[in-house]
C-alpha cells in the first residue's frame, strides 16, 4: 500500500483508460455522489468506466446517473469510494474484488489500507476529496458534476447541521452551487421527501428506543420484521441512525439495525467529549469522531449487552 496525495492520484487516474468504480453496501449519497461524480469526470477525459455497488441503489438517487451510459465493461483497475474496509463492500464483492483494489479515495481515518494506492484525507466527506481531485485534474465541473459533489457533501453533514461541517464545505458547496448543482431539489429529496412506508417504519423504530445512563444513551432497535410490516427497506432509510441521538440529553444514540441475513449492522451518533470511532473501533468497526459503525454476528440481546459494556466504559 502507497499513500498518495490528491496530485498523485490524478496522475494515476490519466495512466489509465477504463475503471470499475465500487461504492459500499447500503449505499448513501455520499459514496453514490462521489463515484459518479468520478464517473462523469472520467467520461469527460474520454475514459471509460462503471459504478457498482452490492446492494441496489434508491431511486431517488436516479439524476446521479441520469444521461451517462453505466453500463459493465471490461475495465484496467478497480477504484473504491467512500469505502474504509473491504468487508463494506459486502460479502460476494469483497470475495470478488477485494484483493486487487488499484486506488481507494477516502475521507475515514479508520480505513484499513487494503488498496495499492490509498488517498486518505480526514474531511467531512469523500466528495470533498473528489472536489479536490477534479480540481486537480483541470476538468470542468458541469451542473451534473456539481450536483453529484452536492449530494455528498449535503447528505454525509446532515445538510450542513452536523459538526463535521467546515468552512471549507460551505467554501466547496458555494462553488459547486454557482457551478449548477440543483441544490434546491436534491434538499428535498434528501431531507423533506419520505415514503409512508418509511414513515410507518420510523414510527415502529423510534416505538422501540431504550434509554440507559440517565437518558444520556439512547438505542433504537429496527428489525427484519418491522422491515416487512412497513413495506419499507434499507434503501430509504439513510436519516435514520441519527433519530437517537437527536433526543434531549443523549450523548451517545445508537441504532441497531437487522439485516435480511440476521446480522446486525450498528450505526453509532455521539457528541462530545464522546468517540464514536473509539468505541466502534472496540467492536471491530470504524468511522467518524462523531458517526461510526460496526457490525455484529450474534443474538441481539448480545449485541445490546455488548454495546452498552463499551459505552459505558467510556461513561
Amino acid at each position: 500500500m502507497k499513500r498518495i496525495d490528491v496530485k498523485e492520484c490524478a496522475t494515476l487516474l490519466k495512466e489509465f483508460d477504463n475503471y470499475l468504480i465500487l461504492s459500499h453496501r447500503n449505499p448513501d449519497g455520499d459514496t453514490l455522489g462521489s463515484a459518479f461524480a468520478l464517473k462523469r469526470t472520467l467520461d469527460l477525459m474520454g475514459k471509460k468506466s462503471y459504478v457498482r455497488c452490492v446492494d441496489p441503489m434508491h431511486h431517488k438517487y436516479s439524476y446521479l446517473w441520469d444521461g451517462i451510459d453505466n453500463t459493465e465493461i471490461q475495465y484496467d483497475k478497480i477504484i473504491a469510494v467512500d469505502v474504509a474496509d473491504t468487508k463494506l463492500l459486502g460479502d460476494s464483492f469483497e470475495e470478488l474484488y477485494g484483493d486487487n483494489i488499484f486506488l481507494c479515495i477516502d475521507h475515514h481515518m479508520t480505513n484499513k489500507e487494503y488498496a495499492q494506492h490509498l488517498l486518505l484525507e480526514d474531511r467531512a466527506a469523500a466528495a470533498v476529496v473528489i472536489y479536490e481531485v477534479i480540481c486537480e485534474l483541470g476538468v470542468e465541473i458541469t451542473p451534473e458534476i456539481a450536483s453529484c459533489v452536492y449530494t455528498g457533501l449535503a447528505t454525509d453533514t446532515g445538510c450542513f447541521m452536523f459538526s463535521n461541517t467546515t468552512p471549507t464545505v460551505h467554501r466547496i458547496a458555494a462553488d459547486v452551487m454557482e457551478k449548477g448543482a440543483d441544490y434546491v431539489n436534491i434538499n428535498r429529496l434528501m431531507f423533506e421527501t419520505k415514503s409512508l412506508s418509511y414513515l410507518k417504519l420510523e414510527q415502529m423504530a423510534v416505538s422501540s428506543i431504550e434509554s440507559h445512563f440517565d437518558g444520556k444513551c439512547a438505542i433504537m432497535t429496527i428489525t427484519r420484521e418491522m422491515f416487512r410490516e412497513s413495506g419499507s427497506s434499507s434503501t430509504e432509510c439513510d436519516g435514520i441512525a441519527a433519530l437517537p441521538r437527536k433526543i434531549e440529553g443523549v450523548k451517545v444514540g445508537v441504532t441497531i439495525r437487522e439485516r435480511h441475513d440476521g446480522s446486525y449492522k450498528v450505526s453509532m451518533r455521539t457528541v462530545e467529549p464522546f468517540d464514536a470511532a473509539k468505541m466502534c473501533g472496540k467492536l471491530g468497526g470504524g468511522g467518524h469522531h462523531a458517526a461510526a459503525g460496526c457490525e455484529f454476528n450474534c443474538p441481539l440481546d448480545e449485541v445490546k449487552a455488548t454495546l452498552l459494556e463499551t459505552i459505558k466504559a467510556e461513561f
